[in-house]
């Protein structure tokens, strides 16, 4: 058969430069595999962890020290409150002890607080003794000694106490801390005299008014107090007024004011209409 005389694609082609590029080509990407395969492998160092110690019970500057020597740094995510570990110790990590780790991993905790939470006193007086109890706890507080006193009514709380000292609503406890509550029992049947409050604050009138078996009544602000400022006011008139005998129980109405010159102003007006 005879010749066309034309050329086919394929002719002409030097298979042997393809066939040398090729091999070339397969070399550098195998050697460039390789390479990369022993740089990640020393990067991330395969093979090569450590084992997590024991953090809990550890405050956190011994354990971030512990965690170093081991090239781990430790990150604190939360903090909680418990009476049943120290103050200030580790009580929760991620991952756990003994697990194995690589070297820069972060050890995340959780930490007892250092100190302890408070909790802000509720007002509780003419609260049923029974409420009473039941709010402190729900807050964290405990009820200590209950004590009896005339009052004008019955199992209503009258005052609180802690550590022996007369407490109002507002006051900061540490939580656990305990209350001590006076409830009254009903009115008595002994005469006693009126104290006179004047220049007290309130929190002074309720303990002189207790240690005369009677109770605080009614309190008039002559200016509005802002949170944390009814201590900054002081009794200038009562009803019934001092040394007047009442039955033990009864209460005392105070007005309170922050002007000291309204005391002596008061004073100066009982004594003029006694006088006429």
């Amino acid at each position: 058969m005879a010749k066309t005389g034309k050329n086919t694609p394929l002719e002409g082609v030097d298979w042997r430069f393809i066939g040398k590029n090729v091999l070339i080509a397969v070399i550098i990407f195998v050697v460039g595999l390789t390479v990369l395969f022993f740089w990640l492998r020393r990067y991330t160092e395969h093979g090569q962890e450590v084992q997590v110690p024991q953090l809990v019970g550890l405050n956190i500057e011994d354990a971030d020290s512990l965690l170093a020597k081991d090239r781990l740094t430790l990150t604190v995510i939360d903090s909680t409150f418990s009476r049943a570990v120290p103050l200030g110790t580790i009580v929760d990590q991620n991952p756990p002890a003994l697990s194995h780790v690589k070297h820069d991993r972060t050890i995340y905790v959780v930490v007892n607080a250092r100190t302890r939470k408070h909790v802000i006193l509720p007002e509780l007086h003419d609260m049923s003794y029974r409420q009473a109890e039941n709010t402190l706890r729900q807050m964290g507080l405990q009820v200590g000694e209950v004590t009896y006193e005339p009052s004008e009514y019955r199992d209503l709380v009258i005052g609180m106490m802690h550590k022996g000292e007369n407490i109002e609503q507002g006051l900061r406890l540490e939580e656990g801390s305990v209350v001590d509550l006076i409830v009254g029992i009903g009115q008595g049947t002994e005469l006693v005299f009126v104290p006179n409050l004047s220049g007290m604050t309130i929190t002074q009138a309720r303990a002189t008014l207790l240690s005369q078996h009677l109770t605080l009544g009614a309190a008039h602000y002559d200016t509005i107090p802002q949170q944390g400022e009814e201590l900054e006011f002081v009794v200038y008139t009562q009803e019934p007024l001092p040394d007047k005998s009442i039955r033990e129980g009864n209460s005392v109405k105070v007005w309170l004011s922050t002007d000291p010159q309204k005391a002596l102003m008061v004073h100066v007006q009982d004594d003029e209409e006694e006088f006429f």
